[in-house]
C-alpha cells in the first residue's frame, strides 16, 4: 500500500511539480536579464533590481514584473 502511494508522489513530481519549477526558473532568468539589459533602469537600480532578483528568486522577479519594470514609452 505505502509503496504504491509513493509511485503516485513521483508521478505527480514529474507531471506536476518538475515543469512548474521549469517554468519558474525561465521566469526568473527572463526578468534577471530583463533587468540587466533594461535602458529605462539607471545603473545603480540594475545592481539593486539584480540583487533583489538573485537573492530572493521567484518572488524577487514577481516583484519587479509588477513594481520594478520600466515599459518603454
Amino acid at each position: 500500500m505505502f509503496a504504491a502511494m509513493l509511485g503516485g508522489l513521483k508521478i505527480l513530481m514529474v507531471l506536476f511539480l518538475l515543469p512548474l519549477c521549469l517554468a519558474f526558473f525561465a521566469f526568473w532568468v527572463w526578468m534577471l536579464i530583463d533587468c540587466i539589459r533594461s535602458k529605462a533602469l539607471s545603473d545603480g537600480e540594475k545592481i539593486a533590481w539584480t540583487l533583489v532578483i538573485v537573492f530572493t528568486h521567484a518572488i524577487g522577479a514577481l516583484i519587479y514584473l509588477v513594481a520594478g519594470r520600466k515599459r518603454a514609452s
